[in-house]
């Protein structure tokens, strides 16, 4: 699921706690962070839920931006119903 993703330690530019949402709401209101952003700024969403752990990163990715991490905030809570933090850059 992490996959090829490069860490960073910058302060992000933007932030979005969708934890709350379903799918699709929860790319869409990504989404929406994403258009107010410019290229080379980060984005940080925290999420959780099978569903949006699979499909935030996706569509972030089709979309044509860079995933930098995706890794649970408390490292010894892990699996879907645990709350992920996704770290992107708009491209």
């Amino acid at each position: 699921m992490l996959g090829n993703m490069q860490k960073t330690d910058k302060k992000p530019d933007f932030f979005i706690d969708i934890t709350g949402e379903v799918c699709p709401l929860t790319f869409v209101k990504t989404k929406l962070l994403l258009e107010r952003a410019h290229a080379g700024q980060t984005v940080l969403v925290r999420l959780k839920g099978t569903e949006p752990l699979a499909n935030v990163p996706r569509a972030v990715r089709d979309h044509g931006h860079l995933v930098l991490e995706l890794a649970p905030e408390d490292p010894a809570r892990e699996g879907p119903d645990a709350v992920h933090r996704l770290l992107i850059r708009k491209t």
